[in-house]
């Protein structure tokens, strides 16, 4: 491994903030500076120019200093920054096999390794979620390391199904409800078999509320008299009374809108040149949420969200361009470090939740860095708190977990509004980036009570944000809608909750018909990938 000093990592803004949150815990310490550090594995048996590489990372070969503290991606993912630059310097010709980036902080005096002081220095200077802490240097040569690729797990129900898929929902997150359990014992003892860790975790996000909406869709009562409408029914009721100019509606990943005519401007398809054409052109609407994610780490579960809301405009019809975005939050009481308010009662939140202010804080960013990087402008939200006492001794009313809203608008060709019938014959294509252990079970986890599951699982159900990639893939769809009717997209889903176990068989599901699917032509980042992660991860 290579490893190199880059330029300075903060802001003396970010610095002076760091140190009156340092300040503020009580402790002695003073973060001095901060700075990147980088590092490259090479290709093997093949050595790249270190000259080049320093020019191109702006970086100089390393020069250790006293009182550092390493904050490192997580242990086992490969952030978004090394996905891009790992192609860049690819691209220039080295022989690099993978570069990620680190951050050190200089703190003085710098307390024991694993004390209470080092302990809180480390909390306000990394995100768990993303990132790890490394208590000394030579945890560096273990980044990289890759294990052996896991194996298929069959969920043995000899003792007893009920009981085995219980535990197994337990041990995976599954948030699998009593009758949901029953109904697999079931079918499993009619397949006369046992079911794998892949089934199962593929059922779970596919059934979770986060893809099914089973309170949205259930029936209910008001003080013991039938509704006529589920709640979703009393939505969708809207659009049954006033259909008019809404081309597609409740069945696709936006609905769209009849358009006016308007100047295009894109590239034809076979000169590659720009121009400008007049026509009729529909519009694609989308909001969605991402509250779970945005609570447990706020600027990239914010990121997400708007890059989930983005693929699916992209997604809709025969393949959309998307224009235009807007995010919007709802928190508890911000509760801002150094200016107490009389009605923001100090009380525990869940277990790994970010703060309010935290997610005011980092959020807003995420969502703009993502519309940004990509390309779209994010040009509307909103912001607001609340949090209100009842009339039961001690409860509060807010929203510790947050709304978090991706929304946006996306302009589509008239003739691929709709989707067409997939045949025998037809190719299935995954494209975007590789797969890793990335938003495992985050259908799920946005299921449960919140703080309810472990600390692991909330850790796997986090995504990560790859514009960058994901600007590559609506390029590809940019170039076959601009073909007209010679568009070869029969039909596009994106890839969000459950990765790729929920959105291929809706996919499928969708033409009333099978496929074949080779996991080991899936790209991977990761060869410790067992065939469930890589069918249920949401690396996207």
């Amino acid at each position: 491994m290579i490893v190199l000093d880059g330029q300075p990592a903060l802001s003396a803004f970010r610095i002076e903030r760091l140190n009156h949150a340092l300040a503020r815990d009580g402790g002695r310490c003073v973060l001095r500076s901060a700075h990147h550090v980088y590092l490259v594995e090479a290709e093997a048996c093949r050595d790249p120019d270190l000259a080049r590489l320093c020019e191109i990372l702006e970086a100089c070969p390393e020069s250790p200093r006293q009182n550092t503290l390493l904050v490192v991606p997580r242990t086992g993912t490969i952030s978004p920054w090394s996905s891009k630059a790992t192609d860049i310097l690819r691209g220039c010709g080295l022989p690099v096999r993978r570069v990620e980036r680190a951050c050190a902080f200089v703190v003085e005096p710098m307390p024991e390794a694993g004390s209470p002081a080092w302990l809180a220095i480390a909390a306000a200077l990394h995100d768990p979620m993303t990132q790890s802490v490394l208590v000394e240097r030579s945890g560096l040569q273990h980044l990289f390391e890759m294990g052996d690729a896991l194996p298929l797990e069959r969920i043995g129900l000899e003792q007893g199904a009920i009981a085995a898929i219980t535990a197994a929902n337990q041990r995976l997150g599954l948030a699998l409800a009593s009758d949901e359990i029953a109904y697999l014992a079931d079918s499993y003892a009619t397949l006369g078999r046992d079911p794998t860790d892949a089934e199962l975790m593929m059922f779970a996000q596919a059934n979770s509320e986060h893809c099914r909406h089973k309170v949205f869709n259930a029936e209910f009562n008001i003080d013991g008299e039938d509704q006529p409408l589920s709640l979703f029914a009393m939505i969708r009721n809207t659009h049954k009374q006033s259909p008019a100019h809404t081309l597609s509606a409740y069945k696709d990943n936006a609905a769209v809108v009849a358009g006016a005519s308007a100047q295009r401007f894109f590239a034809e398809p076979d000169s590659g040149v720009y121009s400008a054409r007049g026509e009729a052109t529909p519009y694609a609407i989308k909001v969605e949420t991402h509250n779970h994610p945005t609570a447990i780490s706020p600027f990239a579960g914010a990121a997400t969200g708007a890059g989930g809301e983005i693929r699916d405009e992209g997604a809709t019809g025969r393949g959309g361009k998307p224009k235009a975005g807007l995010c919007g939050f709802s928190v508890s009481h911000l509760r801002i470090p150094g200016l107490p308010r009389a009605w923001e009662q100090e009380r525990p939140l869940p277990p790994r939740f970010a703060s309010a202010y935290e997610i005011m804080r980092d959020g807003p960013l995420g969502a703009a860095a993502f519309n940004n990087e990509f390309g779209r402008p994010c040009l509307g939200g909103y912001f607001r708190t609340f949090e209100q006492a009842t009339d039961e001794a001690g409860l509060r009313r807010g929203y510790d977990k947050p709304i978090m809203i991706a929304g946006g608008l996306a302009n589509l060709r008239e003739a691929h509004v709709e989707k067409r019938m997939l045949a025998p014959g037809d190719k299935v294509i995954v494209l975007g980036g590789p797969a890793m252990l990335i938003g495992l079970g985050g259908g799920a986890a946005s299921s449960v009570v919140a703080g309810s599951s472990s600390e692991a699982l909330d850790f796997a159900s986090v995504q990560r944000d790859n514009a960058e990639m994901q600007r590559r893939c609506q390029e590809v769809i940019d170039a076959c809608w601009a073909r007209g009717d010679a568009n070869p997209l029969v039909s596009i889903h994106d890839v969000g909750a459950g990765g790729l176990s929920n959105a291929i068989p809706e996919l499928l599901n969708d033409s009333s018909v099978g496929g074949r699917l080779e996991l080991e032509a899936i790209p991977s980042d990761d060869p410790h990938l067992s065939p469930m992660q890589i069918w249920c991860n949401e690396s996207q």
